[in-house]
């Protein structure tokens, strides 16, 4: 890859108001490029609102699904894209045929990119699951290197082997959107946070931070999300919304870090916020983690890609319970 400015963004998305959410969407791009970004990412289904969709029946999901490339978001985001001369990332709810996927979008000035189904769908019993990684070369520069941008939204991060698999494929920049944070969990102070306190964050943003920094937000993250980028070397880009999502709030707290895990660039405010961090070639071949790549001994693990037992299938499930629970 090249050298590179990524920009990682945050915003209080609405549900299902794909107007209001591609504006977004355009003025944060635009802040980003004037700061010098080349790529910008947003956050898992921030073009449809996310949280809102577990109860939803097929018909309900049909009204706000789309074609991919060929509905009107995708266009919009072409639009956007030619509008700031720059890459950009968002995730909405995709419908093909029948079925219904949580899909990534890339798209440049030139058109539409590339699309990625998360593999680990579970907010919907009628969103299905995409059984593909992704990675692709964006090379929109002219006798330059391309940068190999892997995508891995939000649950899919959480094993550690779709996070390996991605590199492997050749993965320089892991792109990993997220609608997470402040969730109900058994883990010791994890929870959700009282929406009060972010209607009153202006008044008294000293509460709401302790609760979007402590285990509940920033310190859960910490636990892991750093480890995924060192111990595979390379860069990762993290991004949330901020606010209301569905009935629970969001810390946000979009992020870039580099391939020693290091954060470049982090969303701080509680607000819509967008933050630009340079990304450097020489850090991938530096980094432990290209090392650790190198000394696997697949002769050893047979244990990981055996099937599951008969009548087993594999089951994603989250911490907490969703309405159709």
């Amino acid at each position: 890859m090249r050298d590179i400015q990524i920009a990682a963004a945050q915003f209080e998305h609405r549900n299902a108001d794909k107007a209001y959410n591609l504006s977004r969407i355009a003025s944060l791009s635009r802040e980003a490029v004037e700061r010098g970004a080349e790529i910008v990412s947003f956050h898992e289904c921030a073009i449809s609102g996310y949280t809102f969709l577990q109860p939803l029946n097929p018909q309900q999901l049909a009204d706000i699904a789309e074609p991919v490339p060929d509905g009107p978001s995708v266009n919009t985001l072409i639009q956007i894209t030619s509008d700031v001369n720059a890459t950009i990332m968002a995730g909405l709810l995709e419908q093909d045929g029948e079925q219904f996927f949580n899909t990534y979008v890339t798209v440049n000035p030139t058109g539409y990119v590339t699309r990625f189904r998360k593999l680990h769908a579970f907010i919907n019993p009628h969103v299905a699951s995409g059984d593909v990684f992704n990675v692709t070369p964006l090379n929109d520069a002219q006798n330059e290197p391309a940068l190999n941008a892997g995508y891995l939204i939000c649950y899919d991060n959480n094993l550690p082997e779709n996070v390996r698999m991605t590199t492997m494929l050749g993965a320089d920049v892991i792109f990993m959107p997220h609608v997470t944070g402040c969730l109900p969990s058994v883990m010791p102070g994890r929870g959700t946070v009282d929406p009060k306190l972010w209607h009153n964050r202006h008044r008294d943003p000293a509460r709401l931070r302790k609760e979007f920094d402590g285990p509940k937000g920033r310190q859960w993250l910490h636990r892991w999300l750093p480890c995924r980028a060192y111990e595979n070397g390379v860069y990762a880009v993290y991004t949330n919304p901020i606010g209301v999502d569905g009935d629970t709030i969001k810390p946000g707290g979009s992020m870039i870090l580099d391939p020693f895990g290091e954060i470049l660039a982090e969303c701080r405010s509680m607000e819509d916020e967008v933050v630009v961090a340079l990304c450097t070639a020489d850090k991938l071949e530096q980094a432990s983690g290209r090392r650790y790549i190198k000394a696997r001994r697949p002769e050893l693990y047979g244990k990981l890609v055996e099937p599951h037992p008969e009548g087993h299938e594999a089951v994603t499930l989250p911490g907490w319970s969703r309405t159709f629970d």
